[in-house]
């Protein structure tokens, strides 16, 4: 296995690492539909990151990269012992950072934005959200994904609890 202690490896690399061991072996567009089916409700990843990502943890040892010989020429990823052993090393970290929310509609309500539309605009997105995680939550899925998208319902039910008092 690689020494990859000197590995600079960032939420992002975490992300990917998981992605791929959800869906592999992989092409980076499965595994971009793997992120827009999960964890994009809490976590964006921009596609071309996504990419750059992929091939940056395949040089450093963490993922290994297979070229399709025919055909579309498609690179295949799969974790490597390694990335295994990083994917298992962070997961077993507790985390204490403090969450950071980006919520666009809160910021233009912050710096003043008209009450009425704004209100109305962001009640309506998160009731959608809302019947989105409703609806996942009758699939069948592994306990930590369920606990996920409970911490999604209660978010969810909370904003449109709030932005339903600010229409009124």
């Amino acid at each position: 296995m690689p020494d990859v202690s000197s590995v600079r490896l960032t939420t992002t690399s975490y992300l990917v690492l998981g992605l791929v061991e959800l869906c592999q072996p992989a092409t980076p567009y499965e595994i971009k539909q793997a992120a827009e089916a999960t964890t994009a409700h809490f976590w964006t990843l921009a596609h071309t990151q996504l990419y750059t990502e992929c091939s940056r943890l395949s040089r450093e040892g963490l993922l290994d990269e297979r070229q399709e010989e025919a055909g579309r020429r498609r690179k295949l990823y799969r974790l490597t012992e390694a990335g295994t052993a990083a994917l298992d090393a962070w997961r077993a970290e507790p985390v204490s950072d403090v969450p950071e929310l980006r919520d666009p509609g809160i910021l233009k309500l912050f710096f003043g934005a008209d009450l009425g539309p704004l209100a109305r605009a962001q009640l309506e997105t998160h009731r959608r959200m809302l019947a989105t995680y409703l609806e996942l939550a009758g699939q069948e899925m592994p306990e930590q994904m369920r606990l996920a998208l409970e911490c999604g319902l209660g978010h969810e039910r909370e904003y449109v609890r709030y932005w339903e008092r600010l229409v009124d």
